[in-house]
């Protein structure tokens, strides 16, 4: 088996300490969100609908509307839905070609 040089196992031993500082960091996040969202529940908010509207603002407006506009088509296969998805807008470069 091959041993790292010590500047090499030094770097290493860095790496997993920031690492491991991170995580801590990371779970504490998760800990203050998660109270957030129960003081928002406290409050009368619908949690589920507060992650989802995090979820959708994190997307560009183009991978909203892709997503909506797929959720729309899969929605009418499965009958969810009477009314026929609108096609897709295409870009204003594609209509004067």
């Amino acid at each position: 088996m091959t041993t790292l040089q010590v500047s090499a196992q030094k770097q290493l031993r860095q790496f997993v300490e920031q690492i491991e500082r991170l995580e801590e960091e990371k779970k504490a996040l998760a800990g203050d969100i998660r109270e957030k969202y129960l003081e928002a529940k406290a409050t009368g908010f619908d949690v589920k609908a507060l992650r989802k509207i995090v979820a959708l603002r994190k997307k560009s407006v183009t991978d909203r509307q892709e997503e909506e506009a797929i959720l729309a088509v899969y929605m009418h296969a499965l009958g969810m839905i009477d009314e026929e998805p609108e096609p897709a807008l295409q870009p204003a470069e594609d209509e004067a070609a």
